[in-house]
């Protein structure tokens, strides 16, 4: 049997482990795990690659797999363990390149120890679960009417039950001897909208009031039409543009998901003003700095339109963090849903803690004026001031 061949055999469904270890000379991947995934009812393989104290992951497909595993055994490392079916394959790959593949018997501890992590990869627990029918979702087109998951809208369900864990972290947060207020800037279908009352109001019976805003009057009242269904009595929709909207004095969370460039800031800005309790903001189209930033150490790299698109989306955001940190927020920015879906895949999470955090260190103005931009948030919050 050869590399290609052992590969063939045990990259399948029942995969309990496989490590490639031993690099040759000076590779950069120290170490390298494999195992199956489930997406979207097809297996996958995942492949973990550890480079110093980064991970790095990458799902291909049984062909994809096995050509990757066999030229990095062959090229990068000298050893090989896969463990399958009870039995336990090592690979040894020699300086000269000679190859000795051996088998033997795993001990029950270790099959018993993957049973219990394959299961895990099969069935990850929702807040919203699979398979019981959730109203909404089956009039958005997400679920059927026995609560399965259309295929074509799996990703969409992962991305609501994620945001979900998020509203679930900040709850403690938020004031539990009122009504809370919710404001939802530019919600468009809204399926994060009607997500976040139906799990607190409905499923969590918090006392909650939920305002969705966007431009699109057609989409405004077909949300309403499908909150007075569902009988969502505190759950309202109108039309109308973040940056003049004033029809609430007070907000205790506002949540802004992929407003577009500067609309994000404008509705920071409202927050801050509204001394929100939580901010939960994913941006989109961050333009602004792209087509200001100059600065002649980065020089080389900003003449390249592709590289400078993606430093100036992650200035913004970076940008945007630290100006709310200074108007006492602790602040993260955090992974929404995986790269491979999108690449407007971060979250900018606020909680107001009325601690401002102003360092010489931290000094997000220097960086500015060291870029050379204006932006839109730190205006805003000037002219204020």
């Amino acid at each position: 049997m050869n590399i290609h061949e052992c590969l063939v055999e045990n990259l399948n469904e029942n995969l309990a482990s496989l490590v490639v270890s031993g690099p040759k000379g000076n590779a950069v991947v120290s170490k390298i795990k494999v195992r199956p995934v489930r997406i979207k009812s097809e297996i996958k393989f995942q492949a973990t690659e550890y480079i110093g104290t980064k991970v790095i992951h990458n799902n291909y497909d049984l062909e994809e797999a096995i050509s990757y595993l066999e030229d990095r055994i062959v090229n990068n490392f000298k050893q090989c363990q896969i463990i399958n079916s009870g039995k336990t394959t090592t690979i040894l790959v020699s300086k000269k390149g000679k190859v000795n593949i051996s088998s033997k018997k795993t001990p029950e501890k270790l099959k018993f120890e993957k049973e219990i992590n394959l299961e895990h990869n099969k069935a990850k627990k929702y807040l919203l679960p699979e398979g019981e029918a959730v109203p909404f979702l089956v009039d958005l087109g997400v679920m059927t009417t026995d609560g399965k998951v259309i295929k074509a809208k799996y990703d969409k369900f992962r991305q609501i039950n994620r945001f979900l864990e998020f509203i679930q972290d900040i709850l403690p947060a938020l004031p539990g001897d009122r009504e809370i207020t919710i404001l939802d800037f530019g919600c468009g279908k809204s399926y994060l909208t009607f997500a976040v009352y139906y799990y607190l109001r409905v499923l969590n019976d918090y006392d909650v009031k939920i305002i969705g805003l966007d431009l699109k009057e057609d989409v405004i009242d077909k949300c309403n039409r499908y909150a007075q269904k569902y009988d969502y009595d505190k759950l309202t929709f109108l039309k109308g543009d973040i940056a003049d909207y004033e029809g609430v004095s007070q907000v205790d969370m506002v949540i802004t998901l992929h407003a577009c460039d500067t609309a994000t800031d404008y509705a920071l800005f409202k927050a801050i003003k509204w001394n929100a309790s939580v901010i939960l903001s994913v941006p989109c189209c961050q333009h602004e700095l792209n087509a200001q930033i100059s600065n002649n150490i980065l020089k080389p790299v900003l003449k390249y339109g592709i590289l400078k698109e993606r430093i100036s989306a992650l200035l913004t955001d970076g940008i945007r963090a630290e100006l709310l940190e200074e108007n006492g927020y602790r602040t993260d920015i955090l992974e929404f849903i995986d790269m491979e879906h999108t690449p407007k895949n971060l979250l900018i999470r606020g909680v107001k803690t009325c601690k401002k955090h102003l360092t010489e260190e931290n000094n997000v103005h220097a960086l500015l004026n060291e870029i050379n931009v204006n932006q839109t948030l730190d205006k805003l919050l000037k002219e204020e001031l």
